[in-house]
């Protein structure tokens, strides 16, 4: 069995630059939010530093709209950190960490650990872009030359395929794998066709992140990885175009998703609708600089980011609940389906 190169959080340091629902996709009108008290205190030319805390599936289209924010406003730093959904929300919960922003790969991440915790730290959230379950592949994995959207349970689960995944107690990615694997039971009428594949994918081949384990697919030491989508086109592997009753990618498939049921260690998960999104905690440290910041990733230069990294833009924004939402995004967003 190969060994893997030790995972390590993802994490990048955003540096001062120059001046300055179930909605489907849709195109977005560009005009700006008109200016509020927030915006306005934001406006101000003091120095700032902007903390994001967010899913690791974000790095690249954060890192285009962080530098485009500073550009804009030069005498804000913007900080980001990326890891597993999960482990970056209880930087905050258990480790007593200040974020300003965070942004998460599964919607219900916010609803469980910052709104119905023994603390609450926020009471809304934005879910502003969609996703899909996948697995990628290169021409030196096994089963490679044969593999189809029709046939690939079978290839995952043949004898030495080697699986990364991402791990389900930390990431929105490694339970919705689960539950995408528990759905594709149903929809192929293949029962075990999920412990068969699981049993290829060992704690070995797991990490925080899959983003972490691109290298170890890169480098031949795994055969496929469970990834989104958008990671599956921003770094060009092959992919399965895996049907929408599976891949969590449809929110009008919302009901059939709910019929599967992960356990993790964080207790058991029904499946959903992969929907990312966005909320500032209430003890923010830059909350003015945290809205704005918002209001520029809802608006046509973050869409566009997170358009060209692959994921699907929901327009507008759709937000839970709409009335505690800060009116500074009121524009930009519509209530929860």
């Amino acid at each position: 069995m190969a060994t893997l190169r030790p995972a390590a959080l993802l994490a990048t340091g955003a540096i001062l630059l120059g001046a300055c629902g179930g909605g489907g996709p849709s195109s977005a009108s560009s005009a700006s939010p008109a200016p509020s008290a927030a915006s306005a205190s934001a406006a101000s030319s003091a120095p700032a530093k902007l903390t994001i805390f967010a899913a690791g599936t974000l790095v690249n289209p954060f890192k285009d709209i962080d530098s485009a924010f500073m550009k804009k406003y030069p005498n804000v730093t913007v900080e980001a950190q990326f890891g597993g959904s999960v482990k970056m929300v209880k930087q905050i919960t258990e480790l007593g960490q200040k974020a300003d922003v965070v942004g998460v790969a599964g919607y219900t991440v916010i609803p469980k650990y910052l709104i119905d915790g023994s603390k609450k730290y926020t009471d809304w959230y934005v879910g502003f872009v969609s996703n899909a379950i996948t697995f990628v592949y290169t021409d030196k994995s096994k089963g490679a030359s044969g593999i189809t959207p029709q046939n690939w349970y079978t290839v995952l689960s043949q004898p030495g395929v080697r699986v990364g995944r991402s791990n389900p107690d930390t990431d929105p990615s490694g339970y919705a794998t689960l539950q995408m694997l528990k759905l594709a039971e149903s929809y192929y009428h293949q029962p075990g066709l999920s412990d068969a594949i699981l049993s290829n994918a060992p704690k070995t081949y797991m990490r925080d992140t899959e983003t972490e384990l691109i290298g170890a697919l890169q480098a031949g030491e795994i055969d496929y990885l469970a990834i989104y989508r958008s990671d599956a086109k921003q770094h060009g592997f092959k992919f399965l175009d895996l049907p929408s009753d599976i891949d969590l990618s449809d929110a009008a498939k919302a009901a059939a998703y709910k019929t599967v049921t992960v356990h993790t260690a964080n207790g058991d998960l029904v499946g959903q609708p992969i929907v990312y999104a966005l909320s500032v905690p209430d003890d923010a440290p830059q909350r003015a600089w945290a809205l704005r910041w918002m209001q520029f990733a809802l608006g046509a230069d973050g869409q566009g980011a997170m358009s060209k990294a692959g994921f699907n833009v929901i327009s507008p924004a759709i937000a839970q609940p709409l009335d505690k939402t800060p009116d500074q995004l009121r524009s930009l967003v519509k209530q929860w389906p």
